[in-house]
């Protein structure tokens, strides 16, 4: 008896299209994507079913309900695959995987307008003639800082490649070897030096470097040094590195003080961090940061400094191919308009962002708003489950490599898995709304302080539904 070929049991992507229960993947991902998904999953499925004696088992009702499972699986996997909103509950406020710093709805109508028609990016109403692009955000800029001049890019890598490229190409660049890092995401500043033409030249030693150490290094091809934040570590214990003042003071006046400061902390010093404003009256001539982070506007990168080196980078080739689009800089220019008008006064009602809400919470009567709102969160729990959370003391960080090795006062719910906090954890992600936590001692932490905006019901719907899946 001839054995039929268990692959020609496979349904027709079509047919698998038509399927009632696939409708919502469709609706969600669009017809044509679905049928791609479909069909490389279907392509897997005939590759596992080979011809052989294990096969000979199967018949037609098994390999269709192999296929229409395969499917669901993958058209499933696909969906979470698109931006959607997350909720946050690592306890790391500006984190860099899940956005950095969410932008205030009101930022968000503030741009609308400019964003959902034509717009004068770049054109100069008085003369009906071409003119510069970027509106009021770096003017906005100069005013919170002090700075002469600004310009802003795609992002704070791009701002350090930009300034590296057009005032230090084919010269070199003194970077402290304590500072010459890589953080996330593969950006090191060794390749980025290398990409812009510029000639790293290492000084100091990991743990100690001093003023004469780069006195020392200057030469007939020195163009600036590097001053680099160092973002997400800190090294502690027998070390030192030479205030910016220092530096200014003691190095020839033709060489370049540029610092890659990272965090975009504006006008005040945030602990240890020096702000833009400070570094410019401590004698940088430029100073990078990015634009999401403590700042709490878009993505961009921002270069504040002397305005013949801001119009010297303006009018580099670069500069076209990282200057940013009317949605980032009519947000940009929306979220520093919002903290000009707030700066200096306590406004209950200002627009802050992720960073200054968290510093707020941090301490009371900020906790106490953390407690009720937990204490919300339990009561709308199913009661089966709240016997295994409490509302515990935690301590949230800032993120986004700002104050790397700092803490904030926190307040979370510790939650007792059934079987594994791993196991709660990718249930708590795989929620229609999804809430990434964080993993402690085998219990699942969820931090409250990124979840300060969120509405207690929608935690505790995802909470109750994770938990109820555990005993599925």
């Amino acid at each position: 008896m001839e054995t039929r070929d268990p692959r020609s049991w496979i349904p027709q992507v079509e047919a698998l299209l038509q399927r009632p229960e696939f409708s919502p993947y469709i609706e969600g991902l669009s017809r044509p994507l679905a049928s791609r998904v479909i069909s490389q999953a279907l392509a897997d499925l005939k590759r596992d079913l080979v011809p052989g004696p294990s096969e000979n088992r199967l018949d037609e009702s098994s390999v269709r309900s192999r296929a229409i499972e395969a499917c669901a699986l993958a058209l499933d996997k696909k969906s979470r695959k698109g931006l959607r909103k997350v909720m946050n509950g690592t306890g790391v406020v500006l984190h860099t995987n899940l956005g950095r710093s969410p932008l205030h709805k009101a930022l968000w109508d503030a741009a609308g307008e400019t964003n959902s028609g034509y717009s004068n990016l770049e054109f100069d109403l008085d003369t009906g003639e071409r003119g510069p692009r970027g509106g009021l955000a770096f003017e906005y800029l100069c005013a919170l800082t002090g700075a002469p001049a600004a310009l802003g890019v795609n992002n704070n890598a791009a701002a350090v490649l930009l300034a590296l490229g057009g005032l230090a190409k084919g010269k070199e660049v003194l970077v402290s070897r304590g500072e010459a890092v890589q953080i996330g995401g593969g950006f090191r500043i060794p390749d980025i030096l290398a990409l812009s033409g510029a000639l790293l030249k290492e000084v100091g030693t990991t743990n100690i470097t001093t003023v004469e150490d780069y006195v020392d290094a200057v030469g007939p091809d020195t163009a600036a040094i590097l001053l680099v934040h160092s973002s997400n570590f800190a090294l502690r214990g027998f070390v030192e590195k030479p205030s910016l003042s220092a530096l200014d003071k003691a190095l020839p006046k033709g060489i370049l003080r540029i610092v890659d400061q990272g965090s975009g902390i504006l006008a005040e010093n945030l602990g240890s961090e020096p702000s833009a404003a400070n570094l410019l009256r401590s004698g940088a001539d430029l100073v990078c940061f990015s634009g999401d982070k403590i700042l709490g506007g878009p993505q961009a990168g921002l270069v504040l400094g002397r305005a013949d080196l801001i119009a010297l980078l303006a009018r580099h080739p670069l500069m076209r191919a990282f200057r940013p689009g009317k949605t980032v800089l009519s947000l940009l220019e929306a979220s520093l308009k919002a903290m000009l008008k707030t700066e200096g006064r306590n406004d209950p009602d200002a627009i802050l962002g992720a960073a200054e809400t968290a510093l707020r919470l941090s301490a009371e009567p900020g906790l106490k708003t953390l407690r009720a709102m937990g204490r919300r969160i339990l009561r709308r729990i199913p009661k089966d489950y709240r016997d295994r959370i409490r509302l515990m003391p935690s301590r949230a960080t800032l993120g986004g490599g700002s104050t790397p090795d700092e803490t904030i006062p926190s307040l979370a719910l510790q939650i007792s898995p059934l079987r594994s906090a791993r196991t709660l954890a990718e249930k708590l992600r795989r929620a229609p709304l999804p809430l990434v936590a964080r993993i402690e001692d085998e219990s699942v932490i969820v931090d409250l302080m990124a979840l300060a905006g969120e509405a207690p019901g929608d935690i505790a719907e995802t909470l109750g539904l994770a938990m109820a899946k555990e005993t599925a």
